[in-house]
């Protein structure tokens, strides 16, 4: 059994209905943070939801129990009442209405007026459009993210972190410790309707605010920080590998200049538009005559703004990581370490196993329920 550790949320009990992706990373990003975390999982399923990625062992599922119970079988359905009735706050990703035809909806916990209720669906609880289904993908292509990523010709799929993870995990967790905050002052506690649509949306604030303004414009490609300038974007090595640039400022990239080997004044102008395409070919041209790793070697340590690109793999063996403790090896994985590091109660990996699997007698007993 996962024993309480010493972070900053040590004694906050949560119980995690089972789902996909945005919903475990949730109550990972809690775990890691010292909560107390009990996940529960449909009988037979070992508690994994990722199984059908091909996943044996998930990062997401770290640092919490599992216990397995039918929540259509009144015996497990009281089980989880009594926990969620010493619980702080619960996670669910079901569609609406799902947990409230199981009569294990928010306003079915009268017992616990604190309770956070933290719900995370794609669409939302309201709109149109709330009971159909969906993935990341969909949810931020309505958001306008997606179409804002990419080149001219095609938008580029940013894997699955804008959306699950940044606008619906990351919303999710912090619209909970809002509610838990208030919930602390206060004993009311409250539903969190996270939707991933409304998290993306916000997330391209800045975006959506240049573009109001005439600083973004279409077509996509052909903006200051999504590939369209010379100075920011990536470029392809002697080896195959590739760096990224990104000097902005003058001073920046006077920097970038002298370490790529060009006398001032000599590239033309990039506040001229119609050197674009010239200053592009020549930076590739340069970049092409050497590695990768050498690239990176001449501008380790400046404020040229330039990087290698790095596979999972070396970013995890990258001397500025590993510095800091980036990743970690956990169960025989490497994986993430729990971040942001706190200076006094920093996170931590639960120790045991990545699920532990327990009995509802041991789950009510060690929340005195």
């Amino acid at each position: 059994m996962h024993q309480p550790q010493g972070g900053p949320l040590s004694g906050l009990r949560i119980v995690e209905i089972s789902g996909l992706g945005p919903t475990p990373f949730t109550a990972q990003l809690f775990a890691d943070m010292g909560a107390q975390v009990i996940r529960i999982a449909r009988p037979g399923s070992g508690g994994a939801e990722n199984h059908v990625l091909g996943m044996a062992n998930d990062p997401l599922d770290r640092g919490r129990d599992v216990l397995e119970l039918d929540l259509k079988a009144p015996g497990d359905v009281a089980v989880l009442r009594a926990l969620v009735a010493r619980a702080d706050a619960l996670i669910e990703g079901m569609r609406p209405g799902v947990m409230e035809r199981l009569g294990l909806g928010p306003a079915d916990f009268p017992e616990n007026p604190a309770l956070v209720y933290g719900r995370m669906t794609g669409w939302g609880q309201s709109g149109p459009w709330a009971h159909t289904a969906g993935h990341d993908i969909n949810y931020i292509a309505l958001s306008g993210a997606l179409g804002s990523i990419g080149t001219p010709e095609t938008p580029v799929i940013p894997l699955n972190l804008v959306g699950d993870f940044g606008g619906g995990a990351m919303y999710l967790a912090f619209g909970m410790m809002a509610a838990l905050f208030h919930a602390r002052a206060t004993g009311q506690g409250q539903v969190v309707d996270a939707a991933i649509t409304d998290g993306v949306a916000h997330l391209m604030g800045m975006i959506q605010g240049m573009a109001e303004q005439g600083l973004w414009s279409a077509p996509r490609g052909g903006n200051l920080i999504d590939g369209g300038v010379p100075w920011y974007g990536t470029y392809a090595c002697a080896c195959g590998g590739h760096m990224a640039i990104g000097p902005l400022e003058p001073k920046f990239w006077a920097e970038f200049q002298r370490l790529m080997g060009f006398a001032p004044g000599s590239l033309p102008d990039r506040a001229d538009r119609a050197n674009w395409p010239a200053l592009r070919a020549t930076l590739a041209a340069r970049f092409a005559e050497k590695t990768r790793d050498e690239w990176a070697a001449i501008f380790d340590g400046t404020d040229a703004c330039a990087t290698p690109v790095l596979s999972m793999a070396e970013a995890a063996a990258h001397p500025h990581n590993v510095a800091r403790g980036t990743h970690l090896r956990h169960e025989g994985m490497m994986q993430p370490a729990p971040a942001p590091k706190l200076s006094a109660t920093p996170g931590a990996i639960g120790a045991g196993s990545t699920l532990t699997r327990i009995t509802s007698a041991e789950a009510l007993d060690r929340w005195g329920a």
